[in-house]
């Protein structure tokens, strides 16, 4: 007998047949004589809905009401999941992140995990029921209801998981696994029977959308094995957990990501001396913007260059702020380009491996594809590129490294 914490989101149960489909899915492995809870998202669309109806009643709505009426979409899923395991002749409880006592810190819309009381969950498992929790939301100290922001039900899933010391976290979601790359930018992309917890949090962070970081963090964190299954179609989907001593003599590069939502900005012509580069990008960290690959340089002339990314939503402000910056440090010009994207290859097999970064360098070479930007990490290249290109870097880079394989 296992213990398992199954996450099914919001397009696994966008309708009443799809909800029956997940509750028939949930009874066979409860028939199996597995432990099962399950962690639902809002039926699709929902969310998007709760907020339209708020902002047309007030366009800043106070943040401790709107968690109060987006949390109420994961409330009818639960419900309505239970209703439909009970139809399957299983015994089903439903539980608000508030009725387990899923404790978090009080930052409405982006509340994080601070524990979770398993006791409850744990005396109906006992009594043989399959329990149902809402994901994306907890309560805070003094009993507000919170929710955890974007990517929330999965990171719900993972946490159970943890504090139930469950065999499996399982993710379902409308894809079958996680992919060297893209199947819609390669055709030949190919389903990864495993990866390592370090891998998926660079391929998440880099732009593969199928894990939200906070949730793989959480994994590895707390040494919780995940596994990326399909809703729709059975198969093993790809298992997530620690790095074994076997993969480190798996394939160099494990996949690929890639991000278009990015856009660069450059400063040029700033005096070369000790804090200039704090007071460029501390102005720009302190507006909220993430800045991700960042490069200096210095010319014969003593001045510095600083080229930086940011996403492209914040492109406009980052501008802004940088022009502004320009005239106090008396700089020669700053210039912007949303025409790029970035492209990463990761894998762990690079700590044992020599001449990773020239291979990917020769394959984009020969394609004609000049890089702006590199940075690196211990299992990570990557570069920013023309956004024209995007599609046959990855597939050049998907073919040298023999990913179809």
């Amino acid at each position: 007998m296992s213990l398992i914490v199954q996450k099914y989101g919001g397009t696994s149960v966008g309708s009443v047949s799809r909800i029956k489909a997940v509750a028939e899915k949930v009874a066979a492995k409860h028939r199996a004589g597995d432990k099962i809870v399950v962690a639902v998202s809002a039926m699709s669309g929902e969310t998007n809905r709760l907020i339209e109806l708020a902002k047309e009643i007030h366009e800043q709505p106070n943040l401790r009401e709107m968690d109060v009426l987006v949390s109420t979409g994961e409330q009818v899923t639960i419900a309505l999941l239970c209703m439909a395991l009970e139809a399957e002749g299983v015994s089903a409880r439903s539980y608000t992140g508030g009725q387990v006592r899923i404790l978090t810190d009080n930052a409405h819309g982006k509340a994080r995990i601070k524990e979770i009381d398993g006791h409850r969950i744990h005396g109906d498992l006992d009594a043989g029921r399959v329990v149902v929790v809402a994901g994306f939301q907890g309560i805070d100290d003094e009993g507000n209801i919170t929710t955890l922001g974007r990517g929330g039900s999965d990171t719900t899933a993972v946490a159970l998981a943890a504090a139930l010391k469950a065999d499996e976290c399982q993710i379902y979601t409308d894809v079958d696994g996680v992919y060297t790359t893209d199947p819609r930018v390669v055709a030949e992309a190919r389903r990864l029977d495993k990866i390592t917890f370090e891998e998926m949090l660079e391929m998440a962070s880099q732009g593969s959308k199928i894990l939200q970081i906070r949730s793989v963090e959480f994994a590895g964190k707390y040494n919780v094995p995940l596994r990326v299954m399909s809703s729709f179609e059975d198969g093993p989907g790809t298992l997530i957990s620690l790095e074994d001593n076997d993969q480190m003599e798996e394939p160099v590069v494990s996949g690929i990501a890639f991000n278009r939502d990015e856009a660069k900005l450059t400063i040029r012509g700033i005096p070369d001396q000790p804090g200039v580069a704090y007071k460029v990008l501390g102005a720009i960290s302190e507006a909220n913007i993430e800045i991700d690959v960042i490069v200096q340089n210095v010319a014969k002339d003593n001045s510095a260059t600083i080229t930086f990314t940011v996403h492209r939503n914040d492109l406009k402000q980052a501008s802004e702020l940088l022009e502004q910056i320009a005239s106090d440090l008396g700089a020669l010009e700053v210039t912007s380009d949303n025409r790029i994207v970035k492209i990463s290859i990761v894998g762990v097999g690079m700590r044992s491996h020599a001449g990773v970064a020239a291979k990917m360098f020769e394959a984009l070479a020969a394609e004609g594809i000049n890089i702006q930007l590199i940075t690196t990490s211990e299992i990570k290249i990557t570069v920013v590129i023309e956004e024209r290109y995007l599609e046959l870097a990855v597939r050049s880079l998907h073919s040298a490294f023999g990913l179809e394989q």
